[in-house]
């Protein structure tokens, strides 16, 4: 590129980069590991040789969710994102999942309350909603 295209070429490089950054800063953070009752987290999850994981008994005390990266794994069930939309604060992910005795796509529809509390709401289901509590990593 010579002449006058050149900077017009490097500035539109250059707010495109910015986009793509300040699209990364707005997106909402679910890395971590989610419990829905913020007190029972040391009763939830467990460090095991350094992976987190459940609790024996996890469900008595609120049960609850690990995230990492495209990852969301359950006691019971393990994700992987296929599909992410963040929306200000809310996010909507489409997961496919597995049991051990399913495969199954599911639908996530979550909304930021601060840094470390979410809702899962249920749309169609006026007023039904899940909170979860970030835990601190352990």
């Amino acid at each position: 590129m010579t002449g006058p295209r050149k900077p017009a070429a490097l500035v539109a490089l250059l707010f495109g980069s910015l986009l793509t950054l300040t699209g990364r800063v707005d997106a909402v953070e679910l890395n971590g590991a989610w419990a829905g009752d913020a007190d029972q987290c040391a009763k939830v999850f467990v460090r095991q040789g350094g992976k987190l994981g459940f609790t024996e008994m996890s469900d008595v005390y609120g049960g609850g969710f690990i995230i990492d990266g495209d990852q969301i794994v359950g006691k019971f069930a393990r994700c992987r994102i296929k599909a992410r939309k963040d929306d200000g604060a809310n996010v909507n992910l489409v997961a496919a999942c597995a049991t051990d005795i399913m495969l199954s796509s599911v639908q996530f529809s979550l909304k930021e309350l601060d840094a470390n509390s979410i809702v899962r709401l249920f749309p169609g289901i006026e007023d039904m909603e899940i909170s979860y509590h970030r835990c601190p990593s352990q």
